[in-house]
């Protein structure tokens, strides 16, 4: 299984981006899916999941109310909609794919085996 992630770029602080990450290797309608980001030095976090059936969601406080999360199992992609932009939000997005997960571990890095090549978001002031 292959993630390919893509739509960052540089915006200023209020705008908006959005995301997309597409699977090849494997169909991901049965995946838990979601978006991890890494901030120059600091560690990787996590933004948002969404379930399989992308009826259930899940975000990181610091994002919640402004990025929204979708998948588009027929195009076997992920999407991140990203919105009101703020500086502290720049860095590197990872998009992720798993099939075993349980809800408890949705927000945890390690649990996932399948990662993107990451894509940079710059929010500049």
């Amino acid at each position: 299984v292959q993630l390919q992630a893509y739509g960052g770029g540089l915006v200023q602080a209020g705008g908006s981006l959005r995301l997309s990450c597409t699977a090849s290797g494997r169909t991901v309608s049965r995946a838990i899916m979601g978006w991890f980001r890494q901030a120059p030095g600091e560690e990787r976090k996590f933004v948002a999941v969404i379930a399989r059936s992308g009826g259930s969601t899940s975000y990181a406080d610091s994002v919640k109310g402004r990025f929204t999360i979708s998948r588009d199992n027929a195009k076997n992609t992920v999407y991140l909609q990203m919105t009101s932009l703020e500086p502290e939000d720049t860095a590197v997005y990872y998009c992720v794919a798993d099939w075993h997960l349980i809800s408890s571990s949705w927000y945890r890095d390690s649990e996932y085996d399948y990662w993107g090549q990451g894509t940079l978001v710059t929010v500049s002031s």
